[in-house]
């Protein structure tokens, strides 16, 4: 073993002292951020080359200042984004609500589709589609300005139509024209806050986080705003925290002009993100 895997292996155990979830990918992530090299290729770093400052960011760590804060990327599917101070981070969750969204979308007779993403944040989400849906026109909608400093920076050059503005009220050009509607928006209810990971409650955006009382405040008025952007048969794709299965598919409801409504689990099998379908007129 060389010298940097044994500090990685002090490294792993300071981290789950400290309570961090994933104490040995991270330890290993942080060195190879520090060192200039893949996670494979720790092994190959001479002893001489061991950079002592790998031990002020296992510290940060420590203190649970966020993986992606201190290397400044995330990595989402296929894409790697930059992030820091501002901007939610991106989740492993989102990536198989990302997943069902291009599998509904592929399966539609639409030769170009048009997807909209509400509160975007770092832009995985429509980037993603961007990427993996190439004839599709993907918008992209987010209010908060320190945020968008970073959507700016990952979706230069790409062909996303990204604007500021509250999910509530945008789009109002594309109304009925949409096939895909898709959202991660806060869905924390405000009184679970004691009970969130520092990681998020300490540094990812309070607005990014929380909504009302339940925590299905924002998913109410998505539901209004899907349904006035998307085009009969089309469909709305939302996040929501595992303890929300079975209550947001209620919000899509037949009377409000919702078909198929339905819940679905993450890799984990937690329900993770509610799906319906825009009612035929």
């Amino acid at each position: 073993m060389n010298l940097l895997l044994a500090e990685v292996a002090q490294a792993t155990q300071r981290l789950a002292d400290a309570g961090v979830p994933s104490p040995r990918t991270d330890a290993e992530e942080l060195a190879a951020f520090v060192h200039g090299v893949k996670r494979g290729e720790l092994h190959s770093v001479k002893d001489a080359d061991f950079d002592a400052r790998y031990w002020e960011v296992v510290a940060r760590r420590e203190a649970r200042e966020p993986l992606q804060h201190i290397t400044g990327r995330a990595f989402f599917r296929y894409l790697e984004l930059q992030v820091g101070p501002g901007v939610f981070v991106p989740r492993p969750e989102t990536e198989s609500v990302v997943g069902w969204a291009i599998d509904a979308v592929r399966a539609m007779d639409v030769v170009e589709p048009a997807i909209v993403d509400l509160c975007t944040g770092s832009g995985a989400i429509a980037l993603a589609l961007a990427q993996e849906v190439p004839r599709s026109s993907v918008h992209a909608v987010e209010l908060s300005e320190d945020a968008l400093v970073w959507t700016r920076k990952n979706m230069e050059g790409s062909r996303v139509d990204l604007r500021q503005g509250n999910a509530l009220d945008a789009f109002r050009d594309l109304d009925g024209q949409v096939d895909l509607v898709i959202s991660n928006p806060p869905y924390i209810p405000l009184t679970e806050w004691e009970y969130v990971a520092p990681e998020a409650r300490d540094y990812d955006p309070q607005m990014a986080l929380f909504s009302g009382e339940d925590g299905l405040d924002l998913i109410r008025g998505i539901e209004r705003t899907a349904h006035r952007l998307l085009r009969p048969g089309g469909v709305v794709v939302i996040e929501h925290a595992d303890t929300q299965g079975g209550q947001v598919p209620w919000i899509f409801t037949e009377e409000r002009g919702w078909a198929d409504a339905a819940d679905h689990p993450d890799l984990n099998n937690r329900p993770r993100f509610a799906t319906a379908r825009k009612a035929m007129p």
